[in-house]
């Protein structure tokens, strides 16, 4: 019994005496709506598959081929894909793929791609004996005139929904709304799902329920034709201004199961702010709703989507003070996600807006923060500003700030950043901001300047005093929230920290806080950001596993945004293709070596960094080519005097020693003397020259075993597996396979044995 929807009633009179009087007789009966009897076996018929088990194209790929090619037009293998495309866009509907089909010799893919969003217009084919199989707007047609009146509203007005929604949504922006009963929601979605114009989804949060987008689209236009278009889409408004505000109460605990319900109701919120944004009497509520959008998407880990929120909203927004602050989130946004050039763009315009507001002191510390960026986070631009533009906002920015302390400490951080790390007047102006920034209690405003004196301080070679003042920064954030207008101050702080650590050699401490930089909101969707230095602690603490698994996750996240230069990230790539380099990969570690050149800002080179050259001498000494290494460190580590190259001045002093030892260079012996004092603050630093000064005291076999036996210690205490590992190789005797084999379980080549 076919197309059994029409007559459900007479259907089941029929099959009950039928199957009463033959107990042996089975009946195959299809229905859009299930016969609702004690003895009926449902089996759903769902679309056609769009994928085979074995990954091949599908049922659905196989019918749109197959009708293609009847009509003339066989397409070739490399669009299957977007045929495959097609057909999901179609939920597999055979109908809609036939009559798709049939349109592809006059259309071409493109048009197919870019009518389905129209598709009962674009889907109808010739004269068919039974009309209702013309189109799909004659298929549905025909389902919809068997609904009762409140059936066919609640499904016209449930189409405002474009995700998957609970019955109680459907409820609360369907209620009071005749003809549908009150109170009566609930069974009508169900008797829907029933006759398979919705999908009842059962999840653990709850019964959802989802019209095909086909169905959906049908509903649309019904909703027009019942001229209730704006009244649908207004009470759904309605609705989601309602869903984001307890979604912002909720996010300041965020959890999985947060983060789920956003998910699940993002897509209502992207779609009503569309409707609304196109409609004058409702640009209220719009901007209502994409500012709560944008704070929501910024929480949620998608920066990219809570910069077009607040830029949308800046245009929306009822007066300039608004737009400017929404326009300063945007520039937050951004930054966050290191595009610093479009940071620069809004947080000008927010100036702008501030000024036509009459804010001058909101527009000078809009100035300030420009200028101030361009010094301070050169890695995040992707063109260099020209020159002159800093001296230019300092000199803005003081115009307008009169005596708001605010506007006054931001332009006192701009000048500091513009100053070198050697000259006392840099310190002056920043403990001059910090005096203002504590004054005013802004620590927003105190993290930035107490960055620049933790860089004065690595200049200065003061390791101990800049992860001091790096700690602080972290301090005065942990009591504040995550906002795109603060994101820059998080995930400087929590990187510097990091980085500061590195300098320090304490790899427990970098660890930790680039798993705080990793775990920061707005980085949960941004791999590439949330894994850089944790790439560096992982590589220089021995955990190269881990470092490959995270150099995945960063070159993923990297592609996905689009490939985009930042410098200040290259470390981590580097550390990732010296790790691959030790392991005996040179294919991937000149994969990885390309990343880290792609990476790379306008600013200083990464000759000048000379973490390169570090990780570059790093492996040449793995590899028993000290000579190299030497050739490598070619700078004097005494010359490492700016923030961005102090951080590895420990570091680089220290293979600078053993390499010069181990290829028994003339001043060997004159350069563990002059390194001493500069790697003092880091112990493993230190260890690497002790054990560099042990091999040099060598009198023969077993020469300076003892100095190599504290080394070995100290690099098991600093929980440096890699150096530990090597220098027991370079004790040699029975240390030495205990060493190979910690090296082998890391997954190095075997390195150079200890000189004779």
């Amino acid at each position: 019994l076919d197309n059994c929807e029409h007559l459900l009633d007479g259907v089941v009179v029929l099959l009950e005496r039928l199957l009463a009087g033959s107990p042996r007789l089975a009946v195959l009966a299809t229905s859009r709506a299930r016969l609702l009897v004690p003895f009926e076996w449902v089996f759903a018929v769902p679309g056609l598959s769009v994928e085979a088990d074995d990954g091949g194209p599908g049922d659905a790929v196989e019918l749109f081929l197959g009708r293609a090619a009847a009509g003339g037009t066989p397409l070739t293998a490399d669009v299957k894909k977007r045929i495959a495309a097609v057909c999901r866009g179609l939920d597999g509907m055979a109908l809609a793929i036939e009559l798709a089909a049939a349109r592809y010799a006059s259309l071409g893919l493109d048009g197919l791609e870019a009518g389905l969003a129209d598709r009962l217009r674009l889907l109808i084919g010739g004269p068919r004996i039974d009309d209702r199989h013309r189109s799909l707007r004659s298929t549905l047609d025909w389902s919809y005139a068997l609904l009762s009146e409140p059936d066919q509203a609640v499904l016209r007005r449930v189409s405002v929904f474009a995700a998957p929604f609970t019955a109680g949504a459907a409820a609360t922006v369907l209620a009071g709304w005749a003809p549908a009963p009150a109170g009566a929601i609930p069974t009508i979605l169900a008797g829907l799902a029933d006759q398979s114009l919705l999908v009842a989804m059962v999840e653990p949060s709850g019964t959802r329920y989802r019209a095909l987008e086909t169905i959906r689209q049908y509903g649309m236009d019904r909703l027009d034709d019942a001229d209730e278009s704006g009244e649908a889409h207004w009470r759904h408004l309605r609705w989601c201004l309602d869903a984001s505000a307890d979604l912002q109460v909720a996010s300041g605990e965020i959890v999985g199961s947060w983060r789920a319900a956003f998910d699940r109701v993002a897509d209502e919120l992207r779609g009503a702010l569309a409707w609304s944004a196109g409609n004058a009497d409702y640009r209220p509520e719009a901007y209502r709703l994409a500012i709560g959008l944008a704070e929501l998407s910024f929480t949620r880990g998608m920066p990219s989507e809570s910069q077009r929120r607040y830029q949308q909203a800046a245009g929306l927004a009822p007066d300039d003070l608004s737009s400017a602050d929404a326009l300063r989130s945007a520039a937050g946004a951004a930054e966050s996600r290191h595009f610093g050039n479009e940071a620069l763009q809004l947080r000008r315009a927010a100036a702008d807006a501030a000024l036509r507001a009459g804010d001058r002191a909101g527009a000078a510390g809009d100035l300030a923060r420009n200028a101030e960026l361009i010094n301070r986070a050169p890695g995040l631009m992707a063109t260099r500003p020209a020159a002159g533009e800093v001296a230019a906002l300092i000199a803005e920015g003081w115009a307008l700030a009169g005596d708001d302390l605010a506007a006054q400490a931001r332009l006192l951080i701009a000048e500091a950043f513009t100053g070198a790390e050697s000259d006392p007047a840099t310190v002056e102006l920043v403990e001059r901001a910090l005096t203002l920034a504590r004054r005013i209690d802004d620590p927003l405003i105190e993290s930035a300047a107490l960055d620049q004196l933790t860089s004065v301080q690595l200049a200065r070679g003061e390791v101990g005093a800049a992860a001091a003042s790096a700690l602080r920064r972290t301090e005065l954030l942990a009591p504040m929230q995550v906002t795109a207008a603060s994101a820059i101050e998080f995930f400087d702080a929590f990187g510097m920290a990091a980085d500061c650590a590195v300098a320090a050699g304490d790899l427990r401490a970098a660890r930790r806080y680039a798993e705080r930089l990793r775990d920061l909101p707005f980085h949960r969707e941004e791999g590439h950001l949330a894994t850089a230095r944790l790439l560096v602690a992982t590589a220089l603490a021995g955990d190269w596993d881990e470092t490959i698994t995270l150099a995945e996750r960063f070159r993923e996240g990297w592609e996905r945004a689009g490939r985009p230069r930042a410098g200040n990230l290259s470390r981590g790539p580097y550390a990732a293709a010296t790790v691959h380099g030790l392991r005996g990969d040179d294919n991937e570690r000149a994969v990885w070596l390309d990343i880290a050149e792609a990476l790379r800002t306008p600013g200083p080179l990464l000759a000048q960094h000379h973490f390169d050259e570090f990780f570059d001498a790093l492996l040449l000494l793995h590899r028993g080519l000290p000579q190299q290494a030497v050739q490598v460190l070619d700078t004097p580590p005494e010359e490492l005097n700016e923030w961005y190259n102090g951080m590895w001045r420990t570091w680089y002093a220290a293979l600078w020693v053993e390499a010069a030892v181990l290829s028994g260079h003339d001043d060997a012996l004159a350069r563990i003397g002059h390194v001493r004092p500069m790697t003092a603050e880091n112990p493993i630093a230190s260890a690497i020259v002790d054990r560099a000064a042990a091999m040099a005291s060598r009198a023969g076999r077993g020469g300076g075993r003892d100095g190599l036996t504290v080394a070995a210690a100290a690099f098991a205490d600093a929980g440096c597996r890699y150096q530990w590992a090597r220098t027991l190789v370079l004790i040699g005797g029975e240390h030495r396979e205990r060493g190979e084999s910690v090296l082998a379980t890391m997954g190095a080549t075997p390195m150079a044995g200890p000189p004779e």
